[in-house]
């Protein structure tokens, strides 16, 4: 531990031995002591995430309207002097704020403030967290959605992975344990990365703490896009059975585990499945001065215009006292959810058609993770521009998974699947999705035994030159349609027996989407490839994701040119069916 952690740990035991009465201001109607404040020193971020704001961002506040460094202090310290010994920093991102290691160190004089936190998206932290530790930071946590570089880059809509990661090895390096990682897991985008994520706690000092998704459409509460925390836990525990619960602290939003052996830990913050309400210490300053009592409620109680207007101390109080004594017993996401789903119902909630039913098949990536992250190594993505087959014209590719044997390699199906004799297998004169009476019927396929199955299928889209050159060059202003693209048939290889009405649903242990530009044709030339391992085959998989991927090419260049071509999708291997291999001529 280095000397300036070490200093905080004795200014916390000294803090302990001579706490103070707690204010009956910050005391609401249910008893709760809000002891814990979060302070948003901004409403800017540098990252434009899916789920957060849209692409062109936010209307912000004019400057003159948000809080000045003064009256964050001020409203600081009238809030520790009534007892609040916890405050975090948050944003918007707040290591954009240019004086935001003055304001953590003018925080740090403040007697009787015990711990100073900050929530970042990490962009920023390596290079800021030295200072930020000398001035008085004793906690950070770390926002990361995922540990796919390219699926980063489509979440947040800007690059920044490997800063993240070098933000989070540098914390580790300064000695703050745990080192918070948060992961909001959302359904269909990143729960697969569940046990990538926890295998990453084997060899580094990391609280990973996976964020239950609260999805509202308008005030509708979607399941579909929500994990719950029993299904998270589900899913590690048949990876790890001997997971152990660790004891709850007073006011933890945490339900904490760890597993014997492994450094750090994994939490589970159940914001909607099991809230915390009953027990809630927190309250909230926004950028632009409101006090919220509720993080997830719309109640505000504007503390700049009284500072403003030359309100005292005690006036403040008054308004502060009055707001918590209004805090609601729960919170309106809880209220709504028990709306929509009751009790029961939402215990036993388990839809998921992408959930790891297989978890020793993710076995290999996890540990692959855990040893990259242990070996302090980033992970690097593979170049989207690169020469090809001796082509005078640089080339954009991009592959689901970084392989350092595809770097000086085009699109290729050999490597998809073994060597067999080209040509179709055998093949049936029957449907076999039909009945005698000739009504739909899915297969019974409880007796086939389980095999090895791979499937890798391909299709085309012809651009055009306009269209072509701005994939190109990714100047559409869409985005970068290849990444996009590349996204989309992962996801959509994942989800096709949602979509094909008789496919078995199929726990794919991979899934990988080329995509390579063909400057000859003005073409985008696609290749889908799953693996699993059970009775029935993964074709489908791999022409809804060879699919997907060219209709999403359509879709991000349709406003250039509607003169745009989906062709060739079609079948191109197939191995471990009991009807033999298949391989296209």
């Amino acid at each position: 531990m280095s000397l300036s952690l070490q200093g905080l740990s004795l200014r916390l035991q000294f803090l302990q031995e001579h706490a103070a009465p707690f204010s009956a201001f910050l005391t609401d109607s249910f008893g709760r002591q809000h002891s814990y404040l979060r302070i948003s020193l901004t409403e800017k971020c540098n990252l434009r995430c899916q789920y957060c704001m849209p692409e062109e961002g936010v209307s912000l506040t004019p400057k003159a309207d948000l809080l000045t460094t003064e009256e964050i202090l001020t409203l600081a310290r009238l809030f520790v002097k009534e007892g609040v010994d916890k405050i975090r920093l948050t944003g918007g991102e707040p290591l954009i704020r240019p004086d935001v290691v003055d304001i953590v160190a003018r925080l740090h004089g403040l007697e009787g403030l015990r711990t100073i936190g900050l929530t970042t998206n990490g962009i920023n932290l390596a290079r800021l967290l030295p200072r930020l530790q000398q001035a008085g930071l004793n906690a950070v946590n770390i926002s990361l959605d995922t540990l796919v570089p390219a699926k980063f880059e489509f979440i947040v809509r800007r690059k920044g992975f490997h800063k993240v990661m070098e933000g989070i090895h540098k914390a580790i390096e300064l000695g703050y344990k745990p080192v918070k990682v948060n992961c909001v897991v959302m359904r269909g985008l990143n729960e697969d990365e569940l046990l990538d994520f926890v295998a990453l706690t084997e060899g580094l000092p990391l609280d990973v703490r996976f964020i239950e998704y609260m999805p509202f459409d308008g005030n509708k509460w979607n399941f579909k896009k929500m994990v719950s925390y029993k299904e998270m836990l589900d899913t590690i525990r048949q990876r790890w059975p001997g997971l152990e619960k660790l004891p709850e602290e007073d006011s933890s939003t945490a339900k904490a585990f760890k597993i014997p052996g492994f450094q750090g830990q994994i939490s589970f913050i159940t914001s909607m499945s099991e809230h915390f309400c009953g027990t809630c210490n927190r309250l909230r300053i926004t950028a632009d001065g409101n006090l919220k009592v509720c993080l997830f409620g719309n109640s505000e109680v504007s503390l700049r215009d009284h500072l403003r207007a030359g309100a005292s101390e005690e006036e403040l109080l008054r308004i502060i006292g009055a707001a918590v004594g209004r805090k609601k017993r729960q919170h309106a996401g809880v209220l709504l959810m028990l709306q929509d789903s009751p009790p029961a119902r939402w215990s036993n909630f388990s839809w998921d058609p992408l959930r790891v039913r297989n978890p020793s098949a993710r076995q290999c990536l996890s540990d692959q993770m855990a040893s990259l992250w242990k070996r302090h190594c980033i992970p690097k993505a593979l170049p989207l521009s690169q020469q090809c087959l001796g082509s005078g014209s640089p080339q954009r590719h991009y592959s689901s998974y970084p392989d350092p044997d595809t770097h000086s390699k085009c699109l290729s199906t050999g490597s998809q699947a073994p060597d067999a004799p080209s040509g179709p297998g055998p093949t049936s004169n029957q449907l076999t999705h039909v009945d005698s009476a000739g009504r739909a019927s899915m297969v019974d396929v409880g007796g086939k035994p389980e095999t090895e199955r791979v499937a890798v299928a391909s299709a085309m889209v012809l651009l055009g030159p306009v269209a072509f050159k701005l994939v190109q060059q990714n100047q559409l202003k869409k985005g970068d349609a290849l990444v996009v693209a590349q996204l989309a048939g992962v996801q959509a290889a994942k989800l096709t027996s949602q979509l094909i009405p008789l496919c078995h649903h199929v726990a794919l242990s991979h899934v990988q989407v080329h995509l390579e530009l063909d400057s000859t044709r003005h073409a985008v030339l696609i290749q889908a490839s799953c693996r699993a391992r059970g009775p029935t085959g993964v074709e489908m998989e791999a022409l809804t994701s060879a699919a997907m991927a060219a209709l999403t090419v359509y879709d991000m260049c349709k406003a250039v040119s509607r003169d745009i071509v989906v062709t060739e999708v079609k079948l191109i291997s197939k191995t471990g069916g009991q009807r033999g291999d298949f391989h296209r001529a």
